[in-house]
């Protein structure tokens, strides 16, 4: 019985989705439950999994092709047996040197570098991550690199060898070169995002400084018997979510949104964390972040770094979200002003710390000092709701207590 094998169904915000990778061809035995095939989507890469057992009779959508939601992408033969391989027939007429001689290519090896989305892609394909040209942080090889390596053309399968990759054209003159790859689908819709950011929201920025010497110290003092405790470090991500829910609530104005002519005044905050990834910056999303304690932020957020770095992140993850956090800072940036993530209306972004002279009581000393910079909607949040925002949490972050008394 032929099984139809369809696109899942996406979620409104997502119009359709590209075939980025197969992990079975026609004749290929499938599991129930086993990822067939990788979608892109502007967010997300998606799993299809088989629905049932049996073998892959046919793939009707191929690599780079677009789909849309329930659309028909291969068919199942269900309950069919896949055909033994050629070769197995006569494996016993065969000596050892034609054995050596037609035995199917080795799977590359060198894979420890890889991220296990990455390295599940290279094993599965055979392809040998040297003959990718990484993009990643330090020239690391990606799951984008490989799949782009796969599309055009550079992937190993047992029928052939590997290929240079047409689609990365290498210009050379003596030592200059070139490279051109194709921007992802998630890198392009990032693009668009804030496009769509820095033309249509009337964007400002007002800074501050925050002295972090008392949130060190609680740090340093409770940091062993809160690890102990949670089973998670306490960082100063905690803080900052838990300052800037307090603030949110003295400050509705710069949790809301514009919705055409209209204002919406969210009664809830859920606050959207930047994590960067090889692919692009993600935002997964802590919902009722004013109802979470610190071991719960710490967990949640190692969760969907975790998740973002194996390419796990759900759509669900990643929608809504009615304030932006983003930590320069982990990068080593002083200064920046962050660009808003429409339809929110403000973001905070953190930077590093850095030991710095400051007069305290008269008196000249060193303290962990930190800029931060609220970047906002000044359509509907004036300046001095932006500048007292960021007050309120100096004041917070200055005085720990405070968010724990909410005041």
């Amino acid at each position: 019985m032929s099984i139809e094998v369809k696109v899942p169904v996406l979620p409104e915000s997502v119009s359709d989705a590209v075939i980025a990778t197969w992990h079975k061809k026609p004749g290929d035995a499938v599991r129930r439950d086993e990822n067939l095939v990788d979608l892109e989507t502007d967010k997300v890469v998606l799993e299809v999994p088989a629905p049932t057992d049996g073998v892959l009779k046919q793939i009707i959508k191929n690599t780079g092709d677009t789909v849309g939601s329930q659309e028909l992408i291969a068919i199942i033969e269900a309950g069919a047996v896949a055909a033994a391989p050629a070769a197995a027939a006569v494996v016993g007429a065969t000596s050892g040197r034609d054995r050596a001689e037609t035995a199917l290519p080795q799977k590359a090896t060198d894979t420890s570098a890889l991220s296990p989305a990455s390295r599940r892609v290279a094993e599965e394909n055979n392809l040998n991550p040297a003959d990718v040209a990484g993009t990643g942080r330090g020239g690391q090889v990606t799951k984008e690199d490989l799949v782009n390596f796969m599309r055009s053309g550079g992937a190993v399968t047992p029928a052939a060898k590997p290929v240079a990759a047409p689609a990365v054209a290498a210009v050379a003159t003596g030592p200059r070169s070139e490279q051109r790859v194709p921007m992802t689908r998630m890198r392009a819709r990032i693009a668009e995002r804030m496009m769509q950011a820095k033309n249509s929201i009337a964007m400002l920025t007002s800074f501050n400084e925050i002295n972090l010497k008392a949130v060190s110290d609680l740090r340093k003092t409770h940091q062993e018997a809160f690890e102990k405790t949670h089973g998670i470090k306490l960082g100063f991500m905690s803080f900052f979510v838990k300052a800037a829910a307090e603030a949110l609530k003295r400050h509705p104005i710069v949790n809301a949104s514009v919705d055409g002519n209209d204002v919406i005044y969210h009664g809830y905050s859920d606050i959207s964390i930047a994590v960067a990834t090889d692919k692009g910056l993600v935002t997964p999303v802590l919902r009722d972040a004013e109802t979470m304690g610190f071991a719960d932020i710490e967990k949640a957020i190692a969760g969907y770094a975790k998740k973002a770095r194996e390419g796990g992140l759900a759509l669900e993850d990643l929608q809504g979200g009615t304030f932006t956090i983003t930590n320069g800072g982990t990068f080593g940036s002083l200064f920046s002003t962050p660009i808003v993530n429409p339809p929110q209306s403000a973001i905070l972004g953190m930077h590093a710390i850095k030991e710095r002279a400051i007069v305290e009581n008269g008196a000249v000393i060193a303290a962990p000092m930190m800029y931060v910079a609220l970047s906002y909607d000044h359509r509907i949040i004036d300046g001095k709701d932006a500048v007292l925002f960021l007050v309120d949490i100096k004041n917070q972050l200055e005085n720990p207590h405070r968010m724990l008394l909410g005041l």
